[in-house]
């Protein structure tokens, strides 16, 4: 399987408000960005979003190393809280509706395609290649 590192942010101006996401992609010398947003959306949905589109462009199974200084995107897999969800009809802890559940089935159907590590790396710190998502992310906030 082909080793591909992810990293991905998303971004919200008000919460909720016009949002963007960013991700860079890098696979050998190979590295791919991407941006977009919506003109009303949340951080959260702008989080998951970002995965998504990345995990997207991965036309073969393989092998991810995925960054995010989301706890809420990391947290998810890492204690596979979406089990316990799946189990109990896409109700939380709270017995309340799963919110961004249209972007989770969606994210979680992508990762099943790949071996994927999810790794939580510390926000607007001295990563360049977080650093990096996160000025891509704020760039596709609607209106910037």
């Amino acid at each position: 399987m082909k080793e591909v590192i992810i990293y991905t942010d998303g971004a919200c101006s008000g919460n909720p408000g016009p949002g963007g996401y960013g991700a860079v992609l890098c696979y050998g010398d190979h590295v791919r960005e991407l941006s977009g947003g919506e003109e009303k959306t949340t951080n959260q949905r702008m989080e998951l979003l970002a995965a998504i589109v990345a995990l997207e462009q991965l036309k073969y199974p393989c092998r991810v190393k995925l960054h995010s200084d989301s706890a809420y995107l990391i947290n998810a897999f890492r204690q596979n809280w979406f089990k316990n969800w799946q189990k109990n009809g896409w109700l939380n802890s709270k017995k309340e509706p799963v919110q961004n559940r249209d972007l989770w089935e969606r994210l979680l159907e992508l990762a099943a395609r790949h071996s994927i590590e999810w790794i939580k790396v510390k926000g607007h710190a001295d990563d360049p290649l977080n650093n990096r998502c996160d000025e891509l992310a704020r760039s596709g906030i609607p209106g910037r």
